[in-house]
């Protein structure tokens, strides 16, 4: 199985593009201030997941999910705070939660899946 094949690197790998055209269209002060963290919250959730797939070692495979996850709250708090502060429209907040949500269900279930006795990481 290759990495791209997973359908939570995919997924997240889509948040990340997304989170990244929205950002580009914002002011430069909304950017430096506020952006920067955003985007580097979303990307960090499809890195992590690649670092851990690339490690080939279940524990670390598992921790660089944990981390992965932990940037997928995180980046669901900075869409919450650009919301708030009207630099996201509730269409596209709503939108992208959905997909965090929905991302979150599956890095789950595919923590889990790791977990499983005698699963061996990259057959």
């Amino acid at each position: 199985m290759r990495l791209e094949d997973l359908q939570i690197y995919q997924m997240a790998m889509k948040l990340g593009e997304d989170v990244w055209q929205i950002i580009s269209e914002w002011s430069y002060w909304d950017k430096e201030a506020f952006g920067k963290q955003l985007i580097r919250a979303a990307d960090s959730i499809a890195a992590n997941l690649a670092e851990g797939f690339g490690r080939y070692h279940l524990k670390d495979s598992l921790n660089f999910c944990y981390y992965s996850r932990g940037s997928l709250k995180e980046t669901i708090s900075w869409l919450t705070k650009a919301c708030n502060r009207n630099l996201l429209s509730k269409e596209k907040f709503e939108e992208l939660t959905q997909l965090c949500n929905t991302l979150s269900i599956k890095l789950n279930n595919y923590i889990k899946t790791l977990r499983v006795p005698n699963f061996t990481v990259n057959k």
